[in-house]
C-alpha cells in the first residue's frame, strides 16, 4: 500500500506544478506587463529544444555503441547529461532572444518573462503532470490493480513496472516534498540563466561570454546532482542544488544592474 500521506502529497505537487506556473505567468503579465507572448515563447522553446531535440539526441547516443559505458559510469553520465542540457536550453534560449524579441525593451523584463515560461512549462510538463501519472499509479495499487497495470505493459518492462511499484510504496511523503523544494529551485536557476543569456542577445559584445557561462552553468547544476544523488542523502543533494540556483540568482542580478542600468 502507499501511505495516505503520501498520496496527499502527490496531489498537492500535482496542483502546485501546475497552478504556481500559471500564477507566475499571470503576474507577470497582470502586475508588471510582461508580454504573455514572451512567456508562451519560452514555453514553446523548452518544449522543442529540450523535450524533442535533445531527446533525439540521447536517443542517438545513448542506444549508441558508447551508451552503456556512458550510463554505466556516474561521472560520463553527469558531464554528458550535464552538457546536453545546458547546450540545447540555453541554445535555444539564445536564438530565441536573439530571432524573437527584436521589439522587447532593452530591459530585465523580457528576460524574467522568457524564464518564466521555460522553467514554467519544465515544471508543469515534468513535474504536474507527471504526479499525476504517478497518484494514478498509486491509487491503483491502494485498489489492488497492480495487476491490471502489469498487463498493460510488454513483458520486458514488467520487472521496470514492479520496481516502480515497491518504490512507491516505500516513499513517504517526504520525497514528494523535496520534489517541490527541487522544483522551485529549478525554476528560480531558469529565470535567472534566462537573465544571463537575455543580457548576451541583447547587449552582446563584453557581455556576450554569458551565453557560454550559461551553458557552463546549467551543466554544472545538473552534473552536481546527478554525481550527488550517488552519494549523498536526497536532502544534501537539494541543499547543494539550492545553494548553486541562489549562486546564479546573485550573478544574474548583478548582470541585470550594470547591463539594463538606465
Amino acid at each position: 500500500m502507499v501511505p495516505v500521506s503520501s498520496i496527499i502529497m502527490m496531489i498537492v505537487n500535482a496542483l502546485l506544478g501546475i497552478a504556481i506556473p500559471v500564477f507566475l505567468a499571470w503576474w507577470a503579465v497582470k502586475k508588471h506587463q510582461a508580454k504573455l507572448s514572451t512567456i508562451l515563447i519560452g514555453a514553446g522553446v523548452f518544449v522543442v529544444f529540450a523535450l524533442v531535440l535533445e531527446s533525439l539526441v540521447h536517443q542517438v547516443v545513448l542506444k549508441g555503441p558508447h551508451g552503456a559505458a556512458i550510463q554505466g559510469n556516474t561521472l560520463y553520465f553527469a558531464l554528458y547529461g550535464g552538457l546536453m542540457a545546458g547546450l540545447f536550453e540555453e541554445t535555444g534560449r539564445f536564438l530565441a532572444m536573439k530571432f524573437l524579441f527584436k521589439k522587447e525593451p532593452t530591459e530585465t523584463k523580457p528576460g524574467i518573462a522568457y524564464g518564466l515560461g521555460h522553467g514554467g512549462m519544465e515544471m508543469i510538463l515534468i513535474f504536474g503532470l507527471s504526479m499525476i501519472s504517478t497518484l494514478t499509479m498509486a491509487l491503483m495499487i491502494n485498489l489492488g490493480q497492480t495487476d491490471t497495470l502489469l498487463s498493460t505493459v510488454p513483458a520486458e518492462a514488467k520487472d521496470q513496472l514492479a520496481t516502480q511499484f515497491e518504490q512507491l510504496q516505500a516513499s513517504g511523503a517526504g520525497t514528494y516534498l523535496l520534489g517541490l523544494w527541487e522544483r522551485f529551485s529549478a525554476i528560480t536557476l531558469q529565470v535567472s540563466l534566462s537573465v544571463l543569456v537575455w543580457a548576451a542577445a541583447r547587449k552582446g559584445g563584453k557581455w556576450a561570454w554569458l551565453f557560454p557561462a550559461a551553458i557552463l552553468l546549467h551543466a554544472l547544476v545538473d552534473g552536481v546532482a546527478v554525481i550527488l544523488s550517488k552519494s549523498a542523502g536526497m536532502v544534501m543533494v537539494e541543499l547543494v542544488i539550492m545553494a548553486l540556483a541562489i549562486a546564479v540568482v546573485a550573478l544574474a542580478w548583478l548582470v541585470a544592474r550594470k547591463a539594463f542600468r538606465a
